[in-house]
């Protein structure tokens, strides 16, 4: 078809929305930006500088340096779709550690970071025929987005999928750890003044608890081309 839309999938971490919009965007040949790469980047970033740590945070140092942070994605042939860089060097495999999970909500909450991505964001879905994921974008990034899906699942099943994800990758690490790090997440993105995640009110809701990655991927399909097709 013709017709190019903006579609914005937000939703609770863990539940599929990079892979769901991984594969619209290869299905529909739109461009697909993952945007909680982009704030992991920033959250890298501020771990190698020292600025984060467990029970420290240097807000200040943070926001001095954040114009040298240089972010772009890259296209993989190999692998089909673009991996994060930051300053130029390949961290999609260090950007998704327990350790990096562990931070991002943090560096999510402060408002100087969250608009310079947002701004970088809308940039990059400006000419639309785009499929961005994150917390935000139907809500914020693109509110007059086509088609708005709001991802979510119980906490329990989130956890599950995350931990067997990083034992496949060869990753220690405890469920128990896991299932903390969901549940924190949430409760700092959902709590945040700054862009809370909230559903917005013209989305659909996609409760994939009890379905597969094909039948999530399904749904979200059969939502976008009811969108082109009756809109």
């Amino acid at each position: 078809m013709d017709k190019r839309i903006t579609i914005a999938i937000d939703g609770f971490s863990s539940t599929g929305k990079s892979t769901v919009a991984k594969h619209l965007a290869k299905k529909l040949g739109y461009v697909y930006v993952d945007t909680g790469a982009m704030y992991r980047a920033v959250t890298l970033f501020a771990m190698q500088k020292g600025y984060i740590s467990k029970d420290f945070f240097d807000r200040k140092k943070m926001l001095s340096d954040l114009n040298n942070i240089d972010l772009n994605f890259v296209f993989n042939q190999d692998n089909g779709f673009a991996e994060m860089y930051l300053n130029g060097v390949n961290i999609e495999k260090e950007i998704r550690t327990i350790e990096v999970s562990n931070f991002v909500s943090k560096i999510a909450t402060v408002s100087e970071i969250r608009k310079k991505l947002v701004e970088q964001q809308q940039i990059m879905g400006k000419n639309k025929g785009v499929v961005m994921d994150g917390r935000d974008i139907g809500t914020v990034v693109f509110p007059d987005a086509e088609l708005k899906i709001f991802m979510t699942a119980s906490s329990d099943k989130r956890a599950r999928r995350r931990y067997n994800e990083m034992i496949n990758k060869g990753d220690k690490v405890l469920y128990e750890t896991v299932l903390k790090n969901v549940n924190d997440r949430d409760r700092i993105d959902t709590t945040r003044k700054d862009s809370p995640l909230v559903k917005a009110n013209d989305a659909v809701e996609l409760d994939n608890s009890d379905l597969t990655v094909e039948e999530t991927f399904d749904k979200a399909y059969k939502l976008v081309l009811e969108e082109l097709v009756n809109n």
